[in-house]
């Protein structure tokens, strides 16, 4: 069983099952939640995604009812199909609920929960929750292994699947020919998230500055990437816009934009990192809600948000938080680097050496993955060639 409520944990549980049916040799079933991705391996969830990926105290306050429906469908599921193992992927505030309710109501089976908590950024207190709601951690950074074996959880570090992306096959040309961009027109990729709360505070910044923007650069192609769990609705507030702005859906054509852009304006996440591997300069904006980002305040132990930033010991890629993430800054910060091709260079350079930093050409980390669950479910008395 596995589960998935957002966009990134949905390509991880996507790439663990097909990576489980190739160890397990076809004999596997699955069933669990999540989106499209896992959909196209398998899983028909009983739960519609949407708008359950939520980040931050009072925007899950505000989805509460409907998230205990959902946990609660969730769960019957496990009770009902017994699974041999649950695999809880990312998404600490879902996840954690279901593990709960898992240890009490079907006891033998086996939790693991894939990507951890980030305890070294905020509430190191997880660590011992989980390390008593699970069997087994799967992490995607090695430094975060330690937080947890001292809360008495065995863990195994993989690796980060984004880091081994192969972009080889990715090709800049297609996304130009689709926008009917020359080579060398200036292209602007957006990327505003793939949360609907987060769609509702971040991409009228973003607006407003690719607006500022395009009104200074008649030349400038504005580009936005939509994930699946946002399309519709990101498709007809882009739609609206006073400048026209292309919109790409699906990995492929995510890639292509993020290779074919000059610069990227890009919501704090997953996709930093991919941009920084597809050698993209960018701007790293961020809105929560501003409850949530005054107890992050207080909470949160770490200078940076973007990943490679923090690797790296200094901001690399710009950001800019709550009331920072205003138009004017953001349209600033990405002139900048619009304007000045050296200066995108070393942007890009530097972002590259801190990936070298988080484990770029580690194996592959969806087998690595595989191998954990395998392990944990020999543990529990399987025999499994």
């Amino acid at each position: 069983m596995l589960v998935a409520v957002e966009a990134s944990a949905d390509t991880l549980g996507a790439g663990l099952m097909r990576s489980l049916t190739a160890r397990l040799n076809g004999q596997v079933s699955f069933v669990g939640v999540g989106g499209a991705k896992m959909a196209a391996e398998g899983i028909e969830s009983p739960v519609d995604i949407t708008g359950l990926s939520l980040v931050g105290l009072f925007e899950i306050v505000g989805a509460v009812p409907r998230a205990l429906r959902d946990i609660e469908k969730t769960v019957r599921l496990a009770e009902t199909e017994q699974p041999d193992v649950a695999i809880l992927i990312d998404s600490w505030e879902f996840t954690w609920r279901i593990a709960r309710r898992l240890r009490l109501r079907t006891p033998k089976v086996a939790i693991v929960k894939y990507v951890a908590p980030q305890v070294w950024a905020t509430r190191p207190g997880r660590a011992r929750v989980l390390a008593r709601l699970s069997d087994h951690l799967i992490t995607l950074l090695d430094f975060e292994v330690a937080y947890f074996e001292r809360a008495g959880l065995a863990t195994t570090f993989v690796g980060n699947p984004t880091l081994g992306r192969d972009v080889s096959g990715v090709d800049p040309t297609r996304l130009r020919a689709q926008i009917g961009a020359g080579e060398g027109d200036p292209i602007l990729v957006i990327l505003p998230g793939s949360r609907p709360g987060e769609i509702k505070r971040i991409l009228p910044a973003f607006e407003d500055a690719a607006m500022r923007l395009k009104d200074a650069r008649p030349d400038l192609r504005l580009v936005v990437v939509a994930a699946d769990t946002v399309a519709a609705g990101l498709k007809a507030k882009v739609a609206g816009w006073r400048h026209r702005a292309h919109v790409v859906e699906g990995e492929a054509a995510k890639f292509d934009a993020m290779r074919a852009a000059t610069v990227a304006l890009a919501k704090s996440g997953t996709v930093t990192t991919e941009l920084a591997i597809a050698g993209c300069p960018m701007v790293v904006g961020y809105r929560g809600h501003p409850l949530t980002a005054i107890a992050a305040r207080l909470i949160i132990q770490v200078r940076w948000l973007t990943l490679f930033n923090i690797a790296a010991g200094r901001e690399i890629a710009p950001e800019f938080l709550q009331g920072h993430c205003n138009g004017p800054e953001l349209a600033a910060a990405v002139g900048a680097l619009l304007d000045d091709p050296a200066r995108r260079a070393a942007q890009a350079a530097a972002q590259t050496e801190a990936l070298a930093k988080l484990g770029v050409g580690a194996p592959d980390p969806y087998a690595a993955a595989a191998d954990v669950v395998v392990e944990v479910m020999r543990g529990r008395g399987l025999e499994i060639a």
